[in-house]
């Protein structure tokens, strides 16, 4: 038996993490409107398609809309005590700019919530997670127009008043950092046949950090122990030598990271943000209270997502030789194997990017994206043996509890896809997370079955023991 070296907290948060786009479906019922997850048919990482002629599995998912109680029952047979989730914008607010509601999206989410408390899982909602209405893309250009910020408020308002006395813990943005990669997706941002301007994507940024702070004092006003975080994903960089170059690139490729939750955590910009807009040349357009606003709305904790490190040299020949990971590319680290997608395998970069988040800020940490990408084998008899992901997560648990050793306050822990879902990078099934096995190929064929993989049995275990029991 493999112990943990640390005993978690008790009330520790385990369960599993979901979005909206990738799981729901029903992309057209239900009085839901388009969003730019439907026209983004290939990932989050290539342009949209308008015209939705294109195969696109975000439409279809894996039903949860209409099989939510099923997949919940076994999350509870797992014996999850939070389920992390998004409420998709275009279900409440079809074109974003609606004045009302659309009820028939409230009450899906309403008997998620209670379908949640009736099994004991605590609802963990994300706001707005690599969604947003397509109307507010094609209308109001995205982000970058002031006016997004009201539409959020709105949507975000809608939600608080009518879950703050069933939902505590909540997050305004997912992986708030996608900007800087992935602007359509994060941001709303599209240009045809041409870049975004940084200008737009950083006006866009400031403008989701105010929607953000607004939200948070939205929910501190509505209830006293109501828990707001951000999210960011977490890619902490290795200098590949000892060189100061390298060491010096490592730090500006982090700080592109942490400057996300620099402002949210503290409510304000830090002074390497501004010297970095006033070198680019970008003037951030900012109302007057703005300022205020970021300073009296920051975060209760941090939430992260962690796949993976980074390595960065200033090497132009080992930067020929780069691999995949979640939203950007970076140079191979001899020391790492990686998955069949390239993203490099690094638990003991958990523990590190734990203690540097606790370090800076003296919040609470939230993992809430955790997992392994990988062709899963159905074998006869309904039998995954999915081994490599059980030793994946293993070795990531391991080095939390070592981190919580080492004094951070740890929330708890969603492992990102607990049940098969379509890929937010390359928007396909064959990439699989869950310990729950779907029945589904990337063409949308099969007959949708949730069948569970042998990792289920393994994570039902580790909640169990509360993390002691990892063999």
């Amino acid at each position: 038996m493999t112990q943990a070296t640390q005993s978690f907290k008790d009330g520790f948060l385990w369960g599993g993490a979901v979005a909206a786009n990738q799981l729901e479906g029903a992309f057209n019922e239900g009085g839901k409107g388009l969003s730019t997850a439907d026209v983004s048919p290939n990932g989050i990482m290539h342009p949209p398609n308008f015209e939705l002629g294109e195969h696109n599995l975000y439409h279809q998912g894996i039903d949860f809309y209409s099989k939510y109680k099923e997949d919940i029952a076994l999350f509870a047979e797992m014996g999850f005590k939070a389920f992390r989730f998004s409420i998709a914008w275009t279900r409440i607010f079809p074109n974003g700019d609606e004045q009302t509601p659309n009820e028939e999206g409230l009450q899906f989410y309403d008997d998620v919530i209670a379908e949640l408390h009736k099994h004991d899982i605590e609802p963990v909602i994300t706001i707005s997670h690599y969604e947003m209405p397509l109307g507010l893309v094609k209308n109001y250009g995205g982000w970058k127009n002031r006016q997004v910020v009201d539409f959020y408020e709105r949507f975000a308002n809608v939600l608080l008043d009518r879950y703050h006395d069933k939902v505590k813990y909540w997050m305004t943005f997912n992986e708030i950092n996608i900007n800087l990669h992935a602007p359509f997706t994060g941001a709303g941002l599209y240009v045809e046949n041409g870049e975004v301007s940084e200008q737009d994507i950083y006006q866009s940024i400031h403008h989701q950090f105010v929607a953000s702070a607004k939200a948070v004092s939205y929910g501190h006003e509505l209830r006293s122990d109501i828990q707001i975080g951000c999210m960011i994903a977490s890619m902490i960089t290795y200098p590949y030598s000892s060189k100061p170059e390298d060491m010096q690139k490592a730090m500006q490729q982090d700080r592109n990271t942490l400057f996300f939750s620099d402002v949210q955590a503290r409510g304000y910009y830090p002074s390497y943000v501004k010297a970095m807009l006033e070198q680019k040349g970008i003037t951030l357009q900012m109302e007057q209270d703005d300022e205020a606003i970021l300073q009296a709305g920051t975060v209760d904790y941090i939430g992260f997502s962690y796949y993976m490190s980074f390595v960065a040299t200033t090497d132009e020949e080992l930067l020929k030789d780069s691999t995949g990971g979640n939203l950007l590319t970076g140079v191979k680290n001899p020391y790492l194997k990686a998955t069949d997608w390239g993203w490099q395998i690094d638990p003991i970069g958990l523990r590190t990017v734990c203690n540097q988040l606790y370090d800076r800020y003296q919040k609470p940490l939230f993992i809430v994206e955790n997992g392994m990408g990988a062709v899963d084998k159905l074998e006869d008899g309904d039998v995954v043996n999915d081994d490599y992901r059980i030793d994946y997560l293993r070795a990531h648990i391991e080095q939390m509890a070592l981190a919580v050793r080492d004094g951070v306050d740890l929330i708890g822990y969603t492992s990102w896809g607990p049940i098969d879902l379509v890929s937010a990078s390359t928007a396909e099934l064959k990439k699989r997370y869950g310990y729950i096995y779907v029945d589904r190929d990337s063409e949308g064929n099969g007959s949708n079955r949730r069948i569970k993989k042998k990792s289920f049995d393994w994570y039902k275990r580790v909640i169990a023991s509360n993390g002691q029991n990892l063999s």
